[in-house]
């Protein structure tokens, strides 16, 4: 089995990942945003434990974290992960919690999105020589994915929230209070910016796809003060590791 895992901010390298291959492809929609990274998880302790299940990584904002959400490729990205023949995707999400009960430092396993992006090459299917299909979509998240998701984070004890709605913002500012107050009408539970398209592109090359989402910090208008990037960055330093042991538990219990 081979799973293909997207690193979002804050994950832009694995260094439980015993490497492989180092790979740099093209596709026919570009270069994705780094390279592939191959190989298996290990752990110091129970080094072969972790190597049944290859993995193919990829930083989508780049290995030195410098492509906004909008100038992602997503298209790229997926191809490329469909090239390796990745039977799955697990991609990580660092957003903003709308729902209060979602707070700095909880995971979330989202099972609804709902796109506010724009100006994004967001299908396979506007080419001239593209054949012109119209996915579904009702349940963007594969369920399977979710479920392992889910089981391996109760597992460590770590803060979940099985199920939520996504709203992907087109970013990179941060959205207004207004906005947020809008996305709370509209039923999200929690922001980001790069939910969409990969999400659509996954769907649309039948690639299993789940989003592991991390929140960093109350959305706009709901907190006391403004946004600070310093505690954003906190809770990334404290929570990503838990992220990366729970990644690692996923592949391992899989096949």
């Amino acid at each position: 089995m081979k799973i293909g895992i997207i690193g979002g901010s804050g994950l832009t390298d694995f260094n439980e990942l015993h490497v492989q291959q180092r790979l740099t492809p093209t596709t026919v929609w570009g270069e994705p945003s780094s390279p592939l990274i191959v190989g298996t998880f290990h752990t110091a302790d129970t080094p072969s434990a972790f190597e049944k299940t290859e993995v193919v990584f990829i930083a989508r904002h780049g290995e030195e974290h410098r492509i906004p959400p909008h100038k992602v490729n997503y298209r790229a990205n997926i191809a490329a992960l469909r090239d390796q023949q990745v039977s799955a995707i697990y991609a990580v999400n660092v957003v903003g919690g709308i729902n209060m009960e979602m707070c700095p430092g909880d995971v979330v396993i989202p099972d609804q999105i709902i796109d506010y992006t724009w100006g994004r090459e967001h299908t396979y299917s506007d080419g001239s020589d593209a054949p012109l299909e119209h996915v579904d979509f009702t349940n963007p998240y594969d369920n399977s994915l979710k479920d392992a998701l889910l089981h391996q984070a109760i597992s460590l004890s770590l803060p979940v929230h099985a199920g939520g709605v996504y709203g992907a913002t087109q970013g990179p500012r941060l959205e207004t209070a207004a906005e947020i107050a809008r996305m709370e009408r509209d039923g999200c539970d929690i922001v980001g910016m790069t939910g969409m398209p990969e999400a659509a592109l996954a769907r649309e090359l039948n690639i299993p796809y789940a989003s592991l989402a991390l929140v960093v910090n109350m959305a706009a208008g709901l907190c006391d003060s403004e946004i600070s990037m310093e505690q954003i960055q906190q809770i990334i330093d404290e929570r990503m590791a838990d992220i990366r042991r729970l990644l690692v538990a996923v592949a391992n219990n899989m096949g």
